[in-house]
C-alpha cells in the first residue's frame, strides 16, 4: 500500500500540483488558516476531487470549526474523517486523533497513527522550542505502530525511524509559511 502524507497546507491545497499516485492520501491537519466553515468546505471539495482510492484527514489547531465535530455529513465513502476513531484499509489499521485530544484513545495494534501534533522531541522543534506532545510520545512508543504521521512544527519537516517506528512530519509550509515542500510517499505492507 502506498500512502501519501501531507500536513499544514493552511488553505494552499489548490497549489499542490502533480501529486504522486498512491492508494491512500493522509492529511494530518491545519488544512485551513483561520478555521472557518468556508475554508473547511473548500478543502473538503478539493480533497473529494483528488484521485486517491482513500482519503484520510484529522484536524489541527487551525481547523477550529471542526475541533468538537463528531462527524461530517455527506462525505463520500472513500473520505475518512478520523476524529478519535479508526478504520482498516486492505488489512492496515489507521487511527486518528484530533489536535489536543486524548492519546489514550489510540488502540494497541494500530499500524498507522495520524495526529496533528508531533511526539515530544521527535521532529517537533521550531524557533528553538519543542512543540511536541509528551503523552502522544509515550503512547506511540508504547504501542509501536509502523508509522506515526503528523505535522504542526513547520521547521521540522522530515522523517525519522526510531524503535522500529517511522515518524513523518509532512508540514508543507516552511517556517516562513511558504509552500515549499513535497508530500511524503511511503510503501507499507500489512
Amino acid at each position: 500500500m502506498k500512502i501519501l502524507h501531507l500536513s499544514d497546507t493552511h488553505g494552499l491545497h489548490h497549489r499542490l500540483a502533480d501529486l504522486p499516485p498512491a492508494d491512500v492520501l493522509v492529511h494530518s491537519g491545519d488544512f485551513t488558516n483561520n478555521g472557518t466553515e468556508a475554508e473547511v468546505l473548500d478543502f473538503l471539495n478539493w480533497l473529494i476531487e483528488q484521485p486517491y482510492r482513500h482519503k484520510i484527514f484529522v484536524v489541527g489547531n487551525h481547523d477550529l470549526c471542526l475541533w468538537d465535530a463528531e462527524g461530517i455529513e455527506d462525505l463520500p465513502d472513500n473520505v475518512h474523517f478520523l476524529q478519535d476513531c479508526g478504520m482498516e484499509i486492505d488489512g492496515v489499521s489507521f487511527f486518528g486523533i484530533a489536535y489536543n485530544h486524548n492519546e489514550a484513545l489510540i488502540p494497541d495494534g494500530t499500524d498507522v497513527v495520524v495526529t496533528h501534533e508531533p511526539p515530544a522531541m521527535i521532529l517537533d522543534e521550531e524557533v528553538g522550542t519543542h512543540w511536541g506532545n509528551a503523552p502522544i510520545r509515550s503512547r506511540i512508543l508504547s504501542i509501536k505502530p509502523h508509522y506515526h504521521l503528523f505535522g504542526h512544527a513547520h521547521a521540522s519537516y522530515g522523517t525519522l525511524k526510531q524503535e522500529g517506528i517511522v515518524f513523518s512530519n509532512a508540514s508543507l509550509l516552511d517556517d516562513r509559511n511558504i509552500l515549499s515542500r513535497k508530500p511524503r510517499l511511503f510503501l507499507l505492507s500489512p
